[in-house]
């Protein structure tokens, strides 16, 4: 059996855990095979650290905890360590505005966007750039990642 991936991978960020899991409690062979990883090649493409990262999975709904979340993970990203979360595609234009107004003018914020495909995007920008940029992602699988040069 496996499971596999278009640009996620398995198990992260994707459907697997649960399947994997069972594997290992049957005692089973696991084999993880190296695939496309959208989470790893937006990073390796954002210019960001990439020897310290958290991937922080979808950032919650509530607009109230989303914004303690993205200010949490702002601080972290000021310490060196990049941030990486994903959103649901029909909501990426409404996060990329949000980010925009929300971080601080400098935080860089890096948006990659059909990693692997024909109309692959990945742009890096400090935040106030991305507030006066044009762009949509709407509908279209992305990763967004911060960071907070020292």
């Amino acid at each position: 059996m496996g499971v596999i991936s278009e640009a996620g991978c398995p198990a992260i960020a994707d459907p697997g855990a649960d399947v994997v899991a069972m594997a290992q409690r049957r005692g089973l062979k696991v084999v993880p095979l190296v695939g496309p990883s959208s989470i790893i090649l937006s990073l390796m493409a954002s210019g960001f650290n990439g020897q310290f990262f958290a991937f922080q999975g979808y950032l919650p709904i509530d607009e109230g905890q989303r914004s303690r979340k993205l200010r949490e993970m702002e601080r972290n990203a000021g310490n060196g360590q990049t941030q990486i979360f994903i959103e649901t595609p029909y909501r990426n234009n409404r996060l990329v505005d949000e980010l925009s107004r929300m971080l601080r003018p400098d935080t860089l914020l890096c948006v990659a966007c059909d990693i692997t495909g024909p109309t692959e995007q990945i742009n890096t920008r400090p935040a106030r750039e991305w507030a006066k940029a044009t762009y949509d992602y709407g509908k279209r699988p992305a990763i967004f990642l911060i960071y907070r040069p020292s």
